[in-house]
Order: C-alpha cells, then sequence, then structure tokens
C-alpha cells in the first residue's frame, strides 16, 4: 500500500469514528433503586409518568406494595434516596398506575383506577412533603370512573383527563375538586393526554378506529372531539404511548406491534394527521428490541429517546434513540435484569439533561428499579405547567444552578424573576416579550427552554369607539409585536403596529358592530366592548 492511500485510509477510518462517537457519546446507565415490593412498593406499570417536583426531586406511584399491599406514592433524590409519602389503604385509592402531574400550586396531582368510596377509583392531591388529599371519588355515575392515567394541566390552572369507564369522560377537575364533564370518548385511551400549543390536548387510543387497533384524536377544553388518524397493522398498531409534542411542533410516538417488521414502530404525526414511520422494529430479530409500551423524549441533540418492553441482548427490554429524520437509530442500552427489566413507563427528560425512568421487574429483588441515563445532553429551562402568558402573569419554571441566574427572555424580550431555589423560579413576561423559546442568562451558560412559550396579546381599549368604514383606529393593549391579523367582526383590517402596546388600524369595507380582535403567534384577543359602525 502506498504512502498516499494509507494516509487516505487512516482519514477514513477517522472520519468513520468521529461519525461513530457523535451518535454514541458518552452515556451511562444506572441503577438508581431497586423497589423492594414491600415498604417502597413494586412494579410501577404504563404508564407510571415521573414528575420533577419543583425541589429538583422525582416524584412517582407504585402500583403495588407499600405498607398496605395497595401500592405507594414516592420521593426520589436524583441520588436514589427513596422516601415514601403515601400508602394507599384502599378507602383512599388503591393500585395507582398513571404517575404524578406537577400543577401550577406546586402541588402533584394523580390519580388510581381502583378504591375509593365508591371502589370506581378518586383523583387525588399529594404535597412534596407528603400531605395527601382525595379531592374526588368516582361515582360510577357521570363523571365515569376507573380511570388510569391521571389528569395533566391545562393552561387554565384546571387539570384534563379521562376516565376508564362511562364511555370513557373528558373531564377538567379544579385543584379543589370540582369535576365537570366535558365528553364522552367512544373507545378508552391509554396514554396520558398532551397539551398542544393551539389548545387542545391531544391523545391515543389502542384499540377502535377504523382498523381497530389505535387512534390518534384532539379533544378541545370544551369537549369537541376530533380522530386525526387511524392506525393501521402495516404501519403500526395498538400505541400504548403518549404523543411528544417536539420543539418542530409536530407529534412523535410508539406502537407496541405491528409495521412492515411485525415489532412496533417510532412514528412522526402532524396536527392534520400526516402519519410517517421514522423506524421499524424486527419481530424476529429481537437484539435491537421490540414491543416499545411508553412515549418518547427529545433532548437537545435533536434525538428520540425511547425503551422497548423485551428485546435486547438479555430479552429485558432497551434505551433506545433515533433521529426525526428517521435515520441515527441506535440501541443504546440492553437491560440485564439484574439492574432493571422490562420498562413499561414513560421515562422523564429532567432539566439536568438525563433521562429518568422505572422498570416493571429487575433489580435486587425483581420489583423494578428505579435507573437514570447520562446521554450527553443539554441542561435546560422547562415552564411548568402552562404554555402561555399574559405580561405581568406569573410563570413557574424548573432548571438548573438558577440561584445564580442574571436574566431571563421571554422570546425577544426580557422578563422579571424570582428564584426560590436552585432547581425553581418564578417569572414574570414584560412589556416586549414575545412568543418564543425563554432564556435563563447564567455565569456558566445559557438555559433554554425545547420549546416556544405563547405570549398572549390583549386589548385593553380603542379610540374612537365607533365610525364609519375608513375611520382610523387606535388600538391600545399588550404583546402587539407580532401581530399578524386585525379583525373587525370578521373582516380584516390593515394596520400598523407602532410599537408593542400600539395598533394603528383601519375600518374595512364590509364592517359591521361589533367587536375587535388581534391575532400573534401567542393567540387572538378580542376587545371587552363592540366597535359601533356608522
Amino acid at each position: 500500500m502506498t504512502d498516499s492511500k494509507r494516509l487516505r485510509l487512516v482519514i477514513l477510518l477517522a472520519c468513520m469514528a468521529l461519525a461513530s462517537s457523535s451518535l454514541l457519546q458518552a452515556q451511562t446507565f444506572t441503577d438508581l433503586f431497586d423497589f423492594d415490593g414491600t415498604n417502597h412498593g413494586c412494579c410501577s406499570i404504563y404508564p407510571g409518568m415521573l414528575a420533577q417536583g419543583r425541589d429538583g426531586n422525582l416524584y412517582g406511584v407504585t402500583a403495588q406494595g407499600g405498607a398496605n399491599s395497595r401500592g405507594a406514592i414516592f420521593k426520589s433524590t436524583l441520588a436514589g434516596v427513596v422516601t415514601v409519602l403515601h400508602s394507599f389503604d384502599l378507602t383512599d385509592g388503591a393500585s395507582p398506575q398513571g404517575g404524578l402531574s406537577l400543577a401550577a400550586d406546586g402541588n402533584f396531582y394523580g390519580s388510581t383506577p381502583s378504591g375509593g368510596t365508591d371502589s370506581a377509583g378518586v383523583i387525588f392531591k399529594i404535597t412534596p412533603s407528603g400531605t395527601y388529599t382525595v379531592i374526588h371519588n368516582f361515582a360510577r355515575g357521570t363523571d365515569g370512573g376507573f380511570p388510569k392515567m391521571s389528569p395533566v394541566p391545562g393552561n387554565d390552572g384546571a387539570l384534563y383527563g379521562v376516565t376508564g369507564i362511562g364511555g370513557s369522560i373528558f373531564y377538567k377537575i379544579t385543584t379543589a375538586g370540582v369535576l365537570t364533564p366535558l365528553a364522552t370518548l367512544t373507545v378508552e385511551p391509554f396514554g396520558p393526554l398532551t397539551l398542544n400549543s393551539d389548545g387542545k390536548f391531544y391523545g391515543v387510543t389502542n384499540v377502535g378506529g377504523t382498523s381497530n387497533v389505535g387512534t390518534a384524536f384532539s379533544v378541545t377544553t370544551t369537549g369537541v372531539v376530533k380522530t386525526i388518524f387511524n392506525f393501521a397493522s402495516a404501519t403500526g398498531s395498538l400505541p400504548y404511548g403518549p404523543l411528544l409534542l417536539s420543539s418542530d411542533g409536530n407529534f412523535y410516538g410508539t406502537t407496541y406491534t405491528a409495521g412492515s417488521l411485525g415489532g412496533g414502530v417510532v412514528y412522526k404525526l402532524t396536527p392534520a394527521g400526516v402519519y410517517t414511520v421514522l423506524h421499524s422494529f424486527n419481530s424476529t430479530d429481537r437484539s435491537q428490541g421490540l414491543n416499545p409500551t411508553a412515549g418518547l423524549v427529545q433532548g437537545s441533540d435533536g434525538f428520540l429517546y425511547g425503551v422497548t418492553a423485551s428485546g435486547g441482548a438479555h430479552l429485558e427490554g432497551t434505551i433506545f434513540k433515533v433521529k426525526t429524520d428517521s435515520t441515527g437509530y441506535v440501541d443504546i442500552e440492553d437491560l440485564d435484569g439484574t439492574h432493571g427489566a422490562v420498562p413499561y413507563s414513560q421515562p422523564l427528560l429532567d432539566t439536568n439533561g438525563k433521562i429518568y425512568g422505572l422498570t416493571n421487574g429487575g433489580g435486587a429483588h425483581n420489583d423494578g428499579v428505579i435507573y437514570s441515563l447520562a446521554a450527553g445532553l443539554n441542561p435546560f429551562v422547562q415552564p411548568v405547567p402552562l404554555r402561555q402568558a399574559k405580561v405581568g402573569e406569573s410563570v413557574g419554571i424548573l432548571g438548573q444552578n438558577l440561584s445564580t441566574a442574571t436574566g431571563i427572555l421571554f422570546g425577544a424580550g426580557a422578563g422579571t424573576f424570582t428564584t426560590s431555589d436552585n432547581t425553581y423560579m418564578t417569572a414574570k413576561p414584560t412589556t416586549g416579550a414575545t412568543t418564543g423559546v425563554i432564556t435563563v442568562e447564567e455565569p456558566g451558560g445559557n438555559l433554554v427552554s425545547p420549546q416556544k412559550f405563547k405570549i398572549v396579546p390583549t386589548i385593553i381599549s380603542f379610540t374612537p369607539p365607533s365610525g364609519a368604514v375608513g375611520t382610523s383606529v387606535i388600538l391600545t393593549g399588550t404583546s402587539f409585536t407580532q401581530t399578524t391579523s386585525v379583525k373587525f367582526g370578521t373582516k380584516a383590517a390593515t394596520f400598523t403596529v407602532n410599537s408593542d402596546t400600539q395598533i394603528t388600524t383601519t375600518v374595512p369595507t364590509g364592517a359591521v358592530t361589533g367587536k375587535i380582535s388581534v391575532t400573534t403567534p401567542g393567540g387572538t384577543a378580542n376587545s371587552a366592548t363592540s366597535f359601533t359602525v356608522e
């Protein structure tokens, strides 16, 4: 071999190694805690969502075990020191499987599919210190019953969820426990609901639809339900995991089975229902995992991370990643049983950049484990639970090293903030804030939210209060910088954005007496009173 050929070979091998290292960054799997089946509970089952608390700890549930063998609620430090906060005793619920949701009040909310005064399940609240309260006992009436998933927060401060019977009731519940049934779904959704930036909740069912193997749907906070996709065996069936709302505005998820290779798929789904298979798991070659039960998380590297319930080198399940363009699939961890097996539960991407999750089995007692995966992902900040706010409204933000923060931006505009501890702050967007990512400025490097946060406009007043077509009208309000539309009733008007707090517009031809609206990427604001067209 000539020297020039050797040089080309060395360069080629170096490039291959570099490409490989970009896919296989330092990834460290750690078995943080082994459940014992008794005091600490055992056997987390789907969906089993972990929640990150304001204090930086993890909070979750076990479906069995605890002091009364009815399941438990636990707190875990990131180092795996676990404290049982509550053991269910049947009268206050039993066998929780949905996990927990962090609400705006700093408390956690969840549900049980059994127990309670009517043996039809409960919705509960628990504080970080362990004070437990049942806020609703299901009665199997108009409220339904037997909820398998826990309610999730909406933009209005209430929580939204679905029940397991009664036609599967989509409901709203306040943190004080006032429950309102909103709609009856034809089949029961199996995964937690996902709040989209359009204000709708999105979810999946693993039965029903044109092929009876599942659907994806949307539902508004007023109860309007729409099927946006019907799953089919050829492209993946039986979706269990929740939909991940990505930074690109699309949803990503998994199906448990079927697809071109029979072992389930990873898919992309637009809000309009356009479906694309990103990866098919091979039911005849189990080495890289198959049968994903949980949903996905998205890291700062752009990869989607998930788990399979079986397959891998030890046939105990895997942790994998794949790009949103369907390339770069890697089986990055094969569970070995000794340190966890059969990961049914939904993984959590913590704001420290690590992935945390629960397994159903494995560990020292074969009762499951809490695990972490360090995959070289960047830390970030996450607004909770809101996805939108008006200027001056308070926004809770989870993150890391927040006590050293020097500033905050909402999109291109500033905000004010107060840090209560190292992992949580409250912030308020100020005049000039725009719809965009939240940036917390830090001496050691800024922390950025993965998704855009909406700044909702408001119309405070307009002058004059009346006029003929062609009349110039001045609107006063907030968050006008990104205005895309001004309407008098249904008629679009020409306009000029004078500042973030003022718009000059003209009464359009065809306008009739009615309210004025301003639309931005953050939403639509309507005037409190009507403009009179003379």
